[in-house]
C-alpha cells in the first residue's frame, strides 16, 4: 500500500490510538484520476480497484492498472470526439463500468461530468441540455432513454455528440469502438490542464420553488470525501467496499470512487435494474463484502428477511444515510448482524457534514455530530443560535474559508447562491436539534424536499407535469409518511371546471406524471380537495396539507 491518503489529511490521535481530530490538505494542483488512480497504478498496477457483477451472474475485478489505461483511452476517444476543457457532458451509464472510465476520462481532460439517472424523460433532459448547456452524452442503450435523448436533442435545439455503449445505434458514436481505436494520450499541457478551481462536476438537484438546480463542485472536491471513506465507511484497502446507489445520483460518488480509492479500497458494484432483497444478501455474501452503506429503506427491506440464513461474517461495517433513521430498524439490524448501523449527514452541495464515525458511541436515530471540518451551528432565521432541545436550521459558518467538498455555488444563478449562501453562512434548509452531548437529530427539511425510497423529489417538478393535464386547477406536491419508503409522493388536487372526482381519474393523473416525467416521481397518493389552503399572499401552505388541513 502507497497510503496515499497521508498525502491528504493531517489527523490528530490520542494515547489510546483513537482519531480525535483531523484536518485536510489540499495541494495547489489537484486531479483525482492522475493523482491518485494513475497514481496507484504506477505503484501497485495489480491492486485490486473494482468487483463488478450484473444480475446475468457475469463477474469481473478490475485494477487500477485497468483503470488507467480504459480511462487514456476513453481521454483520447473524447478528445477525438471534440470534447474539450470545460465542455459539458452527461453521463447516463446506470451502474456499467463504462461511467468509472468516462468520468475519470472528464478529468482528465478537464471536461465537466453531469450524472444522471436514466429515469429521466424528454422535459427532464430537454431543461438538463439547455440550462447547462451541454454538448455531448455518453448513454447506457437500456431502456427507453436513448431514444428520450434524441428527443430532447431535438426539441431544445442544441446538437450533442452522442455516445452509446456496449451496443450501436444510427446517428451515435460508439464506445467500445471508439476506445479500441483511439491513439495514445497524452495528457494536456499545464496550460490546457483543469486548475483546483475549474468546474469537475454539475450535478443537477431538485428545489421547490423552482426547477432543479445545477450544483457546481470543482477539482478539490474529491478530496472533501477522504473522511467519508476513512472514518465514516472504515474501509478496509484489501476488502470490498458496497454503497447502494446508481451513478446518476450525488451519493455514487460519495461510496463508489472518491474516498474509497484514495484509500485504495476496493469498490464492489452490483449493476442491477430491479431491487431485490434476496440477491443483494447474497451478493454480500458469495462476494464477501466488507463494509456497506445504503439508505434506510434498503435496510428496511433487508430485515424483513431471514439474516441468519446468510453468511455475513465478512462485513466489518455498515452505514446509513439519505433519510431519517427509524431506531426499530437500527435494533433489529444490530440483533441480525452484530453490526451498528452508523448515521451520517450531508447534501449535494457538500460532503459528509454530521456524521457518527466508526469510533464515536452511536445514538440510533441521531445522525451523529458535526465534523471537523464543518463548523456547523443551528440557527433561527434572523442567524441566532437556538437553545439546546430547539429546532433550528443546520448551517455552516464558512466565513471566508473553502472547505474540502463544499460546492461553488448554482451554476448561472447567483442570486440562488446567495440566498443560501451569504455572509460566510451556508443555510442547509434542514432542520434539527441538538442533544447535551452535541448530537444531532433530523426534524425535517425547510423547502419540502421529498425523500421516497433513496430519491430527492422536489414537489415543483412534479406539480409542473401535474399542471399540464387539463383536469388540474391547482395542484400540490407532498410527502406522506410510509414504513418502507420513508415517504410517498402525495398530489392534492383541486380539479378544473368539468371534472369530477373518481377512481378513474386518479389513475388517469397518476399514469400521466409516470409518463412525462421520471417514473419514480410520480404520486403514490393522490387526493380531490375544493381549494388548497394558502398564506395570505397566495402561497400554497404544504404544512397545513401535511397536517391533513386541506
Amino acid at each position: 500500500m502507497l497510503n496515499l491518503y497521508r498525502n491528504y489529511v493531517r489527523e490528530t490521535v490520542d494515547s489510546a490510538g483513537n482519531i480525535t481530530d483531523y484536518d485536510l490538505i489540499v495541494p495547489d494542483t489537484f486531479n483525482f484520476a492522475y493523482d491518485v488512480v494513475d497514481a496507484i497504478a504506477k505503484a501497485e498496477p495489480g491492486r485490486r480497484a473494482m468487483h463488478w457483477c450484473n444480475e446475468a451472474g457475469e463477474h469481473r475485478t478490475l485494477t487500477f492498472s485497468d483503470f488507467k489505461r480504459e480511462s487514456d483511452r476513453c481521454a483520447s476517444f473524447l478528445q477525438s470526439a471534440g470534447i474539450r476543457k470545460g465542455d459539458r457532458v452527461l453521463l447516463i451509464l446506470k451502474r456499467h463500468v463504462q461511467f468509472w472510465y468516462a468520468i475519470l476520462a472528464l478529468h482528465k481532460i478537464g471536461a465537466v461530468a453531469i450524472p444522471a439517472t436514466n429515469q429521466l424523460l424528454v422535459k427532464d433532459l430537454v431543461y438538463r441540455i439547455q440550462a447547462a448547456e451541454i454538448s455531448a452524452a455518453i448513454c447506457t442503450p437500456d431502456g427507453q432513454i436513448a431514444a428520450c435523448l434524441e428527443d430532447a436533442e431535438a426539441t431544445s435545439g442544441r446538437a450533442l455528440t452522442k455516445i452509446i455503449v456496449r451496443q450501436s445505434r444510427p446517428g451515435w458514436l460508439q464506445f467500445e469502438e471508439g476506445l479500441a481505436k483511439a491513439p495514445p494520450f497524452c495528457r494536456p499541457e499545464k496550460a490546457l490542464a483543469p486548475s483546483n478551481s475549474d468546474m469537475m462536476l454539475l450535478y443537477f438537484t431538485s428545489g421547490t420553488t423552482g426547477m432543479p438546480k445545477m450544483v457546481t463542485h470543482d477539482f478539490t472536491y474529491p478530496i472533501g470525501h477522504l473522511p467519508t471513506a476513512r472514518y465514516w465507511h472504515r474501509v478496509d484497502p484489501e476488502g470490498l467496499h458496497l454503497t447502494v446507489s446508481e451513478t446518476g445520483w450525488a451519493k455514487s460518488v460519495w461510496g463508489k470512487l472518491y474516498g474509497q480509492w484514495i484509500m485504495e479500497a476496493g469498490i464492489y458494484v452490483y449493476d442491477y435494474d430491479r431491487f431485490d432483497p434476496l440477491a443483494l444478501l447474497e451478493r454480500l455474501q458469495d462476494d464477501q463484502v466488507t463494509t456497506f452503506c445504503a439508505p434506510p429503506t434498503i435496510y428496511r427491506f433487508l430485515i424483513k428477511q431471514d439474516l441468519k440464513r446468510f453468511d455475513l461474517s465478512r462485513l466489518q461495517h455498515c452505514t446509513i444515510a439519505g433519510e431519517a433513521l427509524n431506531p426499530e430498524v437500527y435494533e433489529r439490524f444490530l440483533e441480525a448482524t452484530g453490526l451498528e448501523l452508523k448515521e451520517g449527514y450531508g447534501q449535494t452541495e457538500m460532503t459528509l457534514a454530521v456524521v457518527t464515525n466508526y469510533w464515536m458511541k452511536t445514538k440510533p436515530g441521531s445522525m451523529g455530530k458535526p465534523s471537523p471540518m464543518y463548523p456547523i451551528r443551528l440557527l433561527d432565521d434572523q442567524d441566532k443560535p437556538v437553545a439546546p432541545g430547539q429546532s433550528g436550521e443546520i448551517c455552516v459558518l464558512t466565513g471566508e474559508r473553502k472547505i474540502p467538498g463544499m460546492f461553488c455555488g448554482y451554476h448561472k444563478d447567483p442570486e440562488l447562491t446567495r440566498s443560501v449562501w451569504k455572509d460566510g453562512i451556508y443555510r442547509t434548509g434542514d432542520l434539527a436539534w441538538q442533544d447535551e452531548d452535541g448530537y444531532l437529530w433530523f426534524v425535517g427539511r425547510s423547502d419540502d424536499i421529498i425523500k421516497s425510497s433513496g430519491y430527492r423529489i422536489g414537489p415543483f417538478e412534479v406539480e409542473s407535469v401535474l399542471m399540464e393535464h387539463p383536469a388540474v386547477m391547482e395542484c400540490a406536491i407532498t410527502g406522506e409518511p410510509d414504513l418502507v419508503r420513508g415517504q410517498l409522493v402525495k398530489a392534492t388536487v383541486v380539479l378544473a371546471a368539468g371534472y369530477e372526482a373518481s377512481d378513474e381519474l386518479r389513475q388517469e393523473l397518476q399514469q400521466y406524471v409516470k409518463t412525462h416525467t421520471a417514473p419514480y416521481k410520480y404520486p403514490r397518493v393522490l387526493d380531490f380537495v375544493s381549494e388548497l389552503p394558502k398564506t395570505i399572499s397566495g402561497k400554497i401552505r404544504r404544512v397545513a396539507i401535511r397536517q391533513g388541513k386541506a
